[in-house]
């Protein structure tokens, strides 16, 4: 069994990567640890890189057709870790799962529509619709004692009226990193059934469980959620290839399916560029001893940061995530103001993490921590953060 390394620093710097090329522009300065954007510092897996660089060895980058193999990698892949047993026909490519929001709102909802979100929850799940035109209604998360969130179905009784055409599910939840159950996402389908509510259910993060939890498709808790979801994935976060844009719908239900993918094929939006589905099988096919390995890691960074806030860091309580490399830092303890908060982090401990704030109401007061870089990285981060405290 290959030993892979997750140890070794690799300098990013000049490879145009948003964590640092951006950093200037979002922080006003640019000698920060990147903590912030949604990607691994880890290399990208050797058998990715070797199926792309294996392509490349012929010279000419044309035109190409859907490689055979790249929808029942996909298959496959689903039904072995997640127990959903997909159809090829089910699955269409799309150009990113933000993208892939944009077009679904295109697509299905007319003027005067509302789309349901539910913050505190990634922002673009609010920026999209709100750029196209359309409100967005929000139905935040309670949060428990134990800093977990529960979703608040009275509350979304309350303001779900007959506008409310389209709901966002983050699935597992990012940023807090939950992996919902069952009986919730039925709950949830049915009610969205019941009112006619299309619901786009964002699994990204799907194959990054930590701690023995399990991930549950949306659209497999119960006929009513495939009648009415359009489910997002990716290899991208859990390979660390987001800018090769590997994303992919599944739409079970055939009216939903042939609306939404009849939309995609008349833009030509269906059809992948050459590298995506290379990156993908090459993913799937070979990537779960990496992706096993890859996990433990992170899941010791995620150990490392929440009991090093018990620790040392008085005022700030991280909540383990149960999947994903990001970390929900609960600051309320400092007693800050918001930009006190991010003067804190950026000016002071010298760090770019995401501001609780961007992710909506219930945000206020927290930081969202990428964890999956080198350990020393991680711990130079937080030995700055004790110091200012």
């Amino acid at each position: 069994m290959k030993k892979y390394d997750f140890d070794t620093l690799v300098d990013r710097r000049g490879s145009g990567d948003v964590k640092h090329a951006a950093m200037q522009q979002t922080y006003g300065r640019d000698d920060l640890i990147g903590l912030w954007v949604a990607d691994m510092d880890f290399a990208t897996p050797d058998f990715i890189v070797d199926a792309i660089r294996e392509r490349l060895q012929h010279p000419v980058l044309g035109y190409t057709v859907e490689p055979e193999d790249f929808r029942p990698a996909i298959v496959d892949w689903i039904a072995s870790h997640h127990q959903w047993e997909v159809k090829p026909e089910w699955l269409s490519y799309i150009p990113g799962i933000v993208k892939g929001i944009g077009l679904v709102v295109n697509c299905f909802l007319e003027k005067g529509d509302k789309v349901i979100i539910q913050p505190p929850v990634y922002h673009p799940f609010r920026l999209i619709p709100e750029n196209n035109g359309y409100e967005v209604v929000f139905n935040p998360l309670i949060e428990q004692k134990d800093g977990t969130y529960a979703m608040d179905f009275e509350q979304l009784e309350r303001i779900c009226d007959e506008s409310c055409k389209l709901f966002i599910l983050s699935n597992p939840h990012n940023p807090a990193g939950l992996v919902w159950d069952k009986d919730t996402l039925r709950k949830l389908a049915r009610f969205c059934h019941a009112h006619n509510i299309l619901v786009i259910s964002d699994e990204i993060h799907s194959d990054m469980t930590l701690y023995g939890h399990k991930h549950i498709p949306f659209a497999s808790v119960c006929p009513e959620a495939a009648e009415i979801s359009i489910t997002f994935g990716a290899p991208s976060k859990t390979f660390n290839i987001p800018g090769v844009v590997s994303s992919y719908a599944v739409v079970s239900d055939e009216e939903l399916r042939e609306k939404f993918f009849g939309w995609l094929e008349a833009s030509e939006l269906a059809a992948p560029g050459l590298f995506p589905p290379i990156a993908t099988i090459a993913a799937y096919r070979n990537g779960e001893e990496w992706r096993r390995q890859m996990l433990e890691y992170v899941q010791g960074n995620v150990d490392y940061v929440a009991d090093f806030c018990s620790a040392h860091l008085n005022g700030i309580k991280a909540l383990r995530p149960q999947a994903s490399f990001l970390v929900w830092l609960d600051c309320r303890g400092l007693k800050l103001s918001h930009d006190e908060l991010v003067d804190l982090f950026v000016n002071k401990a010298r760090l770019a993490l995401n501001d609780g704030e961007m992710f909506g109401p219930g945000g206020q007061g927290f930081m969202r921590l990428n964890v999956a870089l080198p350990r020393q990285v991680l711990a130079e981060a937080l030995e700055r953060l004790k110091a200012v405290l």
